[in-house]
Order: structure tokens, then C-alpha cells, then sequence
């Protein structure tokens, strides 16, 4: 069985990904792929995995997670997704590092599906959003605390992904960041089912509903129904031309209320960001999608 695990990262896709999969559920369970939903595992995964983290992980896990998913066989291809398989928002930076957690909580996933073939996706987000958002969803008021003193500046997204690929090296990792994501949309999602690219998906262009005008969209729609055989670098040229004439502002502008941030702090951690994700684009074994 191939295991296909989205572990987030918090306050990226706010579970459109998997919503957008469950959808599909009829299509891709033709095609030997299952996306149960998030309340069939999400409760019985955290149970598992505290468990394992103090040696209790049974030796009949495995069978016990696909009894409960309630699988009359067992697919092809199974996706789950969660943004906390990696701990809490606490644990997302918690002392100046991006989910400390990772590399060991993959083992885990790993002693649990010895004999599956496993595969991490994993969307990142700009430290300048991600830290003020995150720090939000804990009960720290001071980001210097939630931190450990560590400056924001020296944090680094590869850093986790060389952690996990470093204690799990069989374990492919496909990465994008968030802020791509409406131009990537599709790939991601195919990419993770395992499924053509040509293959439709219902929802697909959900995303840009959110962040598009009424008026541009139904534009949008009625060009994609004239142009059928558009490939993926096709449609992407297409999406990013209409969102940069029809973009709703209010929708995509995020506001950044960080006591003692300026905006050259922003505008390094923008920097230092765009350099990280190249440099994840680097370390073997990592796929990182781009518009």
C-alpha cells in the first residue's frame, strides 16, 4: 500500500486539500485511492501517536488503523492529513524551531506501515505570516518566548526537512509554499492522489473562489470551458493573468500585527525565506512544486 501523510503545516490550506479529496471521494476510490475523512482517524492517530512517543506502540497498530478506517480491502493508495500530525501549534515553533517533532513522528508512521511505501507533502509559509499566525492559536502573548529568544531571522524550514529526510531516508518529501499555492493548486492535489494530470477534479478551482472577484470568476470559468486541452503550465499562466486583474485585495492582503516588527524585518524574513526554499529544493529525496 502506498501511504501518502499531509502534515500541514498549520495555518496554510485550513484543510481545503483535504476537503477538496473527499470530494472526489467516488472517482478516486475507482481508481484504488482512499481519502477517508479527517474525523475517522484524526482522534485515534493523536491516541496512537502520544502512545508511541512513550514506547507503547502494539504491534498490531496497523491493523487496528485500517479496522477502524473500516476498509473492506485494502487500497492502493491511502491519503491522510492532519497539521497536527507534527504536534500542536505550541509544538510548530516552540524555541526557535520549525516542529521539533517531525523527524520523530515520521519514524513513528514508519514502525506503523513497515511494509507500505510512504510519502510526506508538506506545505511551508513565509516566517514573516506563519510566526504571527501560529503564535495566535497559543496561549503565549510574546513571540520572543514562544521562541526561546531565538531571532526569527535564523529560522529555517530546511532545517525540518533535513531532520525528517535525515531519520527517514526511504521517505520521499514534496513540498510547495503556501503562498504558491493558487497557481499549484492542481498539481498538488494530483499529485497526491497519484492520479494524470488530465484527470478533473470536482473543486478544483475552489481556492481561487476564495480569492478571486465574483465577476473574475465567472470570467475565469467561462475561459477554461473554451480552452479544454490546456496543459497544467498552460492553466497556470491563465490563473496567474486573471488573479492579477481580478484578485480581490481585502481577500489575499494579510496584516501583520507584531508588536516591535518593522517592515525591514519583514522584508529579510521575505528574503531569507525565498532562499530557504531553494534550498529545500536541493536536499535529495525532496520535490518542491513551483508555479
Amino acid at each position: 500500500m502506498q501511504l501518502v501523510l499531509h502534515a500541514g503545516a498549520h495555518v496554510t490550506d485550513e484543510d481545503r486539500l483535504l476537503k477538496c479529496l473527499t470530494a472526489n471521494q467516488k472517482m478516486l476510490g475507482d481508481h484504488g485511492i482512499q481519502v477517508p475523512f479527517a474525523k475517522d482517524y484524526r482522534r485515534l492517530m493523536r491516541d496512537v501517536l502520544h502512545a508511541a512517543a512513550q514506547g507503547g506502540l502494539a504491534p498490531d497498530t496497523r491493523e487496528i488503523l485500517m479496522d477502524a478506517l473500516g476498509f473492506d480491502e485494502l487500497p492502493e493508495r491511502l491519503i491522510l492529513s492532519n497539521p497536527g500530525f507534527f504536534g500542536t501549534p505550541k509544538m510548530a515553533a516552540s524555541g526557535g524551531d520549525f516542529y521539533t517533532s517531525a523527524a520523530g513522528r515520521t519514524q513513528i508512521f514508519r514502525q506503523i506501515f513497515a511494509e507500505d511505501e510512504i510519502e510526506l507533502f508538506f506545505a511551508i509559509c513565509n516566517p514573516a505570516t506563519f510566526l504571527p499566525a501560529i503564535l495566535a492559536q497559543t496561549k503565549f502573548d510574546d513571540l520572543s518566548v514562544y521562541l526561546g529568544g531565538i531571532d526569527p531571522r535564523e529560522m529555517r524550514w530546511s532545517a525540518m526537512i533535513e531532520r525528517v529526510r535525515s531519520a527517514n531516508p526511504d521517505i520521499p518529501i514534496t513540498v510547495w509554499c503556501n503562498e504558491d499555492t493558487p497557481l499549484i493548486w492542481g498539481q498538488v492535489l494530483r499529485d497526491m492522489a497519484g492520479i494524470e494530470p488530465g484527470v478533473p477534479l470536482t473543486g478544483e478551482h475552489a481556492l481561487l473562489r476564495d480569492i478571486m472577484t465574483p465577476d473574475g470568476m465567472t470570467r475565469f470559468e467561462s475561459y477554461l470551458d473554451r480552452h479544454r486541452n490546456m496543459t497544467e503550465m498552460q492553466k497556470r499562466r491563465v490563473i496567474s493573468a486573471f488573479l492579477d486583474r481580478f484578485a480581490d485585495d481585502d481577500a489575499i492582503e494579510e496584516e501583520l500585527d507584531m508588536p516591535g516588527w518593522t517592515d525591514q524585518i519583514v522584508t529579510e524574513l521575505s528574503g531569507l525565506y525565498d532562499e530557504d526554499a531553494y534550498r529545500i529544493s536541493r536536499i535529495p529525496g525532496t520535490t518542491l512544486i513551483t508555479p
